[in-house]
């Protein structure tokens, strides 16, 4: 394990033997991810001038993989000698609000404009296909411009695309690129789960997509129905306005994909198991339990969490 940190002043610190407890968080969207370390404060081996401000670097690295790149935004301490930091990687920095009025582009183009913008540094970037014809934003939190643009290709194109920080820098891939080649099972990493089936939330067997038609005056629908399921769980529906710039053929595909990720009951899980530091939110992996066959989870959140030499993890994951 190598944990490092480096000040304003170009000091490297190696602070891998004064740490006793390790958190590493992250989300699917939404959020920056955490790292949270506990400290022994004045340890017998600590330099006398080693200090930790925010705003200074840390670096995590275990097991062969570049774990968290990242920024020192807290810092607690106490009576019991103790330092408790809580750092974030550069998704941070996108928590704030911005405006843009955006022609024609991809999600790739948004993510390489506003991280341009701020001065964020990237790395990988993949294609994406879908091309938004208009986007408007006005005062919007710039994480959630990015992640709608995301949004638009899984809407129309059908592709769940994974951004994060990687190791210092921001990164878009495609859902092929995040499969992990992990199995969670009994025997298999994993020591306690729980499963949720429901069709409470977020599930639709019926999607109606609306736009206002300006030479007719009226309003044009883009209905798609399973009318098993309707029969089966009565109408889930989900109302939604479509796109101005988008064609009939462009809609009706949304629709289509819509029912397809929405139309079935959603399968969840929460798992207690062994840690492996390639899993984070946004990869997808293997899972064999007795209730189902085998088959690709998305990590929804996840939790890594190092202490007294013993490493664990807990994942929120789900199928998609």
């Amino acid at each position: 394990m190598e944990l490092l940190v480096k000040n304003k002043e170009g000091h490297l610190w190696d602070i891998s033997g004064i740490v006793s407890d390790i958190t590493w968080k992250t989300a699917r969207s939404g959020k920056p991810s955490t790292l949270e370390l506990t400290l022994v404060d004045s340890g017998i081996y600590q330099h006398p001038k080693f200090s930790i401000s925010n705003g200074d670097i840390i670096q995590f690295s275990k097991d062969n993989v570049d774990v968290f790149y990242g920024f020192v935004f807290s810092i607690d301490t106490g009576s019991d000698q103790e330092i408790k930091l809580t750092a974030y990687d550069q998704i941070r920095y996108l928590l704030g609000n911005g405006s843009y009025v955006l022609q024609d582009v991809t999600a790739s183009d948004v993510i390489t404009k506003i991280t341009k913008d701020y001065g964020l540094k990237t790395g990988v970037l993949e294609d994406t296909e879908y091309r938004i014809p208009s986007l408007i934003e006005d005062d919007k939190k710039l994480l959630d411009i990015i992640m709608g643009a995301i949004g638009s290709e899984l809407q129309y194109k059908g592709r769940l695309m994974a951004f994060y920080d990687d190791f210092g820098k921001l990164t878009l891939r495609k859902p092929e690129s995040m499969l992990l080649n992990l199995v969670l099972g009994a025997g298999h990493y994993l020591y306690d789960y729980s499963l949720k089936k429901s069709i409470d939330d977020d599930t639709y067997n019926t999607i109606f997509l609306y736009k206002d038609n300006e030479k007719s005056g009226k309003r044009d629908f883009f209905p798609v129905s399973d009318k098993d399921n309707v029969k089966r769980w009565g109408i889930l529906h989900l109302y939604q306005k479509a796109d101005d710039k988008a064609n009939a053929a462009q809609i009706q595909e949304k629709a289509n994909n819509l029912l397809k990720m929405h139309n079935r009951e959603k399968l969840s899980l929460s798992v207690q198991a062994i840690g492996d530091m390639r899993v984070r939110a946004g990869n997808f992996i293997y899972v064999l339990l007795d209730e189902f066959k085998t088959q690709v989870f998305l990590v929804d959140q996840c939790s890594h969490k190092i202490s007294g030499g013993e490493h664990t993890m807990s994942l929120d994951i789900k199928v998609v």
